[in-house]
């Protein structure tokens, strides 16, 4: 078997047992005793379950280098190890050089709560308070961004530099809001939080990415909001005079807790803390929006765009909420700038294609669609689209729907599709039945979208059904805080 060079070896963070047994072709339990007994450079991930951790390669090629000899006669087999260019599966690739690595020290980072889910992109991970005012005014190029960074100069905690590279860098890439970037970003500030765990800005930075994922790449829910929520909490306990803890905790507590009083209280207090918080106004806006609450949404978006008027995001959901608030002309003008302004922004798609629909424009909707799809590197949105697409030019509209039915079943039985959206659907084309069964799967699975059921025009036809009324009851309660039966 041949070498992988040492210039195609790169740096890789491996997220399970599983993985890092597989990058040296053994079983986990040899590894698992290799950290044990030998000082594997192996780390806990914070708020996940027992068990879950994760590894760099470097680090693991440097561990090795001097041991290759002393573990293969301890253990019976070659130890092989995984090059950066080859797939980590349940069995070993081909041998790769060993190159020197950064970092071979273990670090007891200590599980906190929440993160069911920690898998890949998951290390849901602590830090605490943040940047030298110094630094991050040099490294910040435009005035409009100091506003974003106001309550990262003020905090208590500096960070060293290494962290607080890290971090920068991070913030770099969550902001381009592409799912390539933001995991991207999920690595720089799981780093910077490694290199400083006191350092509560990089636990918003991580709680930032997760509230995003689901929305920006396939993460699912259930999977990106517990890790957001874990990382904004223990932002908030290291440093609770941080706006951007507040802020990112209020979105996961909304979003995933459906807890609106808690919520509206922390985007408050982060405004409080800081009135010049572009993204505080920005995600309180869209909170505002699923109330209802159109004049609050509009007026705080303005101050966001005001605030930040390079913002492509502020701006895109500004198009959304006055979509949503009936000045759907302004709304498409705006978004159609937008578009040729930043192309690689998913959600200016997204929501264009309402407004192709809306407009019965359906060629652009597919198109629209199939764009906002592809920058998610949704599979299974695309697939939904073809099929939406082969049934229109059959059937018209309700050929359109008919057609994605199947398809949709499909993507929500693999946990690739949003049931609400089939739900409705189902709805639309009379099948009264399955629209109540999927919503009842989409109240089970928490899904965001229910926070807008109330006022939801697809669900006309069943709303006098009492599973309909029942449903919308305990979303009602919920939201409410109150008790369900």
């Amino acid at each position: 078997m041949g070498n992988t060079s040492s210039s195609q070896i790169t740096n890789h963070r491996l997220d399970s047992w599983k993985e890092i047994a597989a990058f040296f072709g053994r079983d986990e339990r040899t590894v698992r005793r290799w950290e044990k007994e030998r000082g594997l450079p192996v780390y806990r991930v914070p708020g996940g379950e027992r068990g879950c951790v994760f590894a760099y390669t470097d680090e693991l090629r440097e561990w090795l280098q001097g041991r290759a000899n002393e573990l293969e006669g301890a253990e019976p087999g070659a130890i092989r190890v995984v090059g950066a260019s080859e797939e980590i599966e349940g069995t070993p690739a081909s041998e790769s050089s060993k190159s020197p690595a950064v970092l071979a020290q273990v670090l007891d980072i200590r599980p906190a709560p929440a993160s069911p889910h920690p898998s890949f992109a998951s290390i849901a991970i602590w830090l605490a308070p943040l940047v030298v005012v110094a630094t991050l005014i040099a490294v910040l190029s435009f005035n409009h961004r100091e506003a974003r960074y106001k309550n990262v100069l003020a905090a208590s905690h500096p960070p060293n530099a290494e962290a607080q590279e890290l971090y920068l860098k991070g913030e770099y890439h969550w902001t381009k809001r592409t799912p390539e970037d933001l995991n991207k970003a999920v690595d720089y500030f799981t780093q910077s939080i490694v290199k400083d765990p006191s350092y509560a800005q990089a636990y918003v930075g991580l709680a930032n990415c997760y509230n995003l994922l689901r929305e920006f790449s396939v993460m699912p829910p259930d999977e990106a909001f517990p890790r957001a929520l874990a990382a904004a909490q223990k932002a908030v306990e290291l440093d609770d005079t941080s706006a951007g803890a507040h802020n990112s905790l209020a979105f996961a507590t909304y979003y995933w807790d459906w807890d609106p009083a808690t919520a509206e209280r922390e985007y408050k207090r982060a405004l409080e803390l800081d009135p010049n918080f572009a993204q505080g106004h920005h995600w309180y806006a869209t909170f505002l929006l699923t109330a209802g609450r159109f004049p609050e949404a509009l007026d705080q978006i303005e101050q966001a765009r005001k605030l930040d008027p390079s913002s492509t995001t502020i701006q895109a959901d500004k198009g959304f909420i006055l979509f949503s608030a009936g000045h759907k002309s302004e709304a498409f003008a705006l978004l159609k700038q937008l578009e040729s302004t930043d192309p690689a922004l998913a959600t200016t798609h997204r929501y264009l294609a309402g407004c192709y629909f809306d407009r019965k424009d359906y060629e652009n909707f597919f198109a629209e669609s199939k764009q906002a799809a592809q920058l998610r590197h949704d599979d299974a949105a695309l697939a939904i689209v073809t099929a939406a697409e082969r049934g229109f030019a059959a059937g018209g509209v309700k050929g359109m729907r008919e057609s994605t039915i199947p398809v949709r079943k499909e993507m929500v039985d693999r946990d690739l599709s949003s049931a609400y959206e089939l739900a409705a659907t189902c709805a639309l084309v009379g099948k009264k039945e399955a629209a109540l069964r999927y919503l009842h799967v989409a109240y089970e699975k928490r899904e965001a979208a229910l926070l807008y059921l109330y006022r939801d025009p697809d669900f006309s036809t069943v709303r006098d059904d009492l599973v309909y009324k029942e449903i919308t009851e305990r979303v009602g309660e919920r939201l409410s805080g109150r008790p369900q039966q």
